[in-house]
Parts: C-alpha cells; sequence; structure tokens
C-alpha cells in the first residue's frame, strides 16, 4: 500500500507545483490538506510556505488542531517531516519581520533579514545558487537549487546546519535534526536536483 504524503494546505503555499513534483518524484499518494485527521494519520508530512513569516505563521495556527496533530505525528511519532521555504523558517523559535513573531520552535534560531556585506549583493536572494552539505546527510548532496528569499534563518546550533549557500556570505540552505529536515531553496523549482531530492525524501527512513 501506498505511504500518504501530507501536503499541509494553510492558503500560503505553493502547493501545484509541489504536489507535481512529489507525483514525479515517485509518491503514490498526496493528500494537499487543511485536515489535522489527515496529518495525525500521514506517513510523511511536508509544510510548504511562501511569503512572510508572520502571516504564514498565522496562517497555519489559524486552523484548528493544525500545529497539535503536526507535534504529535513529527515530534512524537516520529514520521518524516519537509519544510519548505517559509515552512523551514517557520521551525526556528523567532521570524523577526514585521515584528517578531513566534515560530514552531522545533529547530533554534531565528529568522532574519538577509543583510549581504556588499552593497551591490541584491536581496531578495533569488535564482539558481549552490547547495553546500555541510555534514553527511541521506537527503543532501551538492548541486545548484532555486531559490526565492529575503530572509535567511540564523540556526542557534550548527550542528542543526546541513547545508549553507552563498549570497554576500554564508547563508543556512537546509536544516535538520533527525526525522526533521527543512530546506530554504525550492525543490519544485530545482528541475532535475529538486526532483531527485524528492525521491530520496519519499525513500528516507530517518
Amino acid at each position: 500500500m501506498a505511504e500518504t504524503i501530507a501536503l499541509i494546505d494553510f492558503g500560503a503555499g505553493n502547493l501545484h507545483s509541489v504536489h507535481n513534483a512529489l507525483q514525479a518524484a515517485g509518491a503514490g499518494n498526496v493528500a494537499v490538506t487543511d485536515d489535522p485527521s489527515v496529518v495525525a494519520r500521514a506517513d510523511r508530512v511536508i509544510l510548504p510556505g511562501v511569503g512572510a513569516f508572520g502571516a504564514c505563521r498565522d496562517a497555519l495556527l489559524a486552523i484548528d488542531g493544525m500545529v497539535a496533530a503536526m507535534e504529535r505525528r513529527v515530534r512524537e511519532e516520529a514520521v518524516p517531516f519537509l519544510g519548505i521555504c517559509v515552512g523551514m523558517q517557520m521551525l526556528a523559535d523567532t521570524g523577526i519581520e514585521y515584528g517578531a513573531q513566534d515560530g514552531l520552535g522545533w529547530i533554534g534560531g531565528t529568522v532574519r533579514a538577509i543583510e549581504p556585506a556588499d552593497d551591490a549583493i541584491k536581496v531578495p536572494h533569488m535564482g539558481w545558487n549552490d547547495v553546500i552539505p555541510t555534514a553527511g546527510h541521506d537527503l543532501l548532496e551538492r548541486g545548484e537549487a532555486y531559490y526565492l528569499h529575503g530572509y535567511h534563518f540564523a540556526v542557534a546550533d550548527k550542528d542543526d546546519i546541513l547545508a549553507t549557500t552563498d549570497h554576500g556570505g554564508s547563508l543556512v540552505s537546509a536544516v535538520g535534526r533527525d526525522n526533521i529536515v527543512g530546506v530554504q531553496f525550492h525543490p519544485e523549482k530545482s528541475q532535475a536536483y529538486g526532483l531527485a531530492f524528492l525521491t530520496r525524501f519519499l525513500e528516507w527512513k530517518p
């Protein structure tokens, strides 16, 4: 029986593209859902997100029982979890965008504005750039992926950093701990690299 992948719909994700990319990567049953009971039974959970940190957080919290279902299924029952873009950033303790906002607090750190050392470096960080693994991990390989973000995850514990990229200085490209992984890049927009990454996530047994 095919695994169920819960792709959480809180009105702030690139759901159509992520859904199609997951199917192209071999996913059998992708449930695009705002139903906490579906998340509570899923074999894998994916949290996408685009836009402002606070708006995404508020939209997720507005779904009654969703965060509790995520906490139970991912943190207690340890099914594989993937956060994409703002879905990764929401793993942080705090986001500083239009004022400080609490994140999920799954990975310690703060989401801050990108402030390049060189004024010639454009923000937001948009387009293709490197993914440079910082430690061995089943999901991360060196390559190029597509990014679009003006804020970055300043991670508290360097052991939680899985990969970096460079845009006027080093920025975190991927974070993770145990069964939880988040990526700043968009695998659904990253062509062959992104599909290979999603295939590895679908096969991952942390």
